[in-house]
């Protein structure tokens, strides 16, 4: 597997604020697709039909696909803007819409870009972010004597420990980057003379937040 890393966000975040009685909510939400995203953008604007302004922009990785509307503001005040913040902040496959709700007062075209942006960054501060990575998904089953050795094995790595479980066995359930697997392979099995049972599964991408 040969697709770099990437980031994005788990699940769902939104955030607000007001900026001279206009109310700025941004919501933000991890997507895969067009339908996706599309479905996400209807939700909200479904949920906030007396809104102002529903703008959005979205990034996917599956393709490369970037899509961002003004709904209405002035050309480049607030869908550009959004979708910029998403780019800086390194993120893909992310819808972000941000609702406005008029206030009354003018805000000019600088001022739209501000808050614009500053509502898809509050939602981005508000969600968790993931790290993904192409890895291998391994499973170590040891005797109590090894585990000590194993545990310092895995330093040498790029490993993330998802679990460790203590029963008859030790069973350490992990992660490794896929550019070190094989090798985390071979020193776990030598290490331990055969005294182990390692399974690696199928590559994928792994969150190594």
């Amino acid at each position: 597997m040969n697709t770099p890393d990437y980031s994005t966000i788990k699940g769902s975040a939104e955030a607000s604020f007001t900026e001279k009685k206009s109310e700025f909510i941004g919501f933000l939400r991890h997507v895969e697709t067009d339908e996706e995203a599309n479905a996400y953008i209807a939700e909200i604007r479904a949920m906030h039909r007396k809104a102002t302004h529903n703008v959005y922009a979205y990034i996917l990785r599956n393709g490369s696909v970037t899509r961002y509307s003004d709904d209405g503001e002035p050309q480049g005040t607030a869908g550009v803007p959004v979708f910029e913040v998403l780019r800086k902040e390194g993120l893909t496959d992310v819808c972000c819409v941000v609702t406005r709700y008029f206030g009354g007062i003018l805000l000019g075209g600088g001022g739209l870009v501000r808050a614009y942006s500053h509502s898809a960054k509050i939602a981005i501060d508000a969600a968790e972010r993931m790290i993904m990575r192409s890895c291998y998904p391994f499973e170590i089953t040891a005797d109590y004597n090894l585990y000590g050795r194993i545990a310092n094995i895995l330093p040498e790595f790029e490993v993330k420990v998802l679990d460790t479980a203590f029963t008859d066995n030790v069973t350490i359930s992990l992660l490794c980057v896929s550019s070190l697997a094989d090798a985390l392979y071979d020193k776990i099995v030598d290490t331990a003379n055969g005294k182990i049972i390692v399974h690696k599964g199928e590559e994928s991408f792994g969150n190594f937040a």
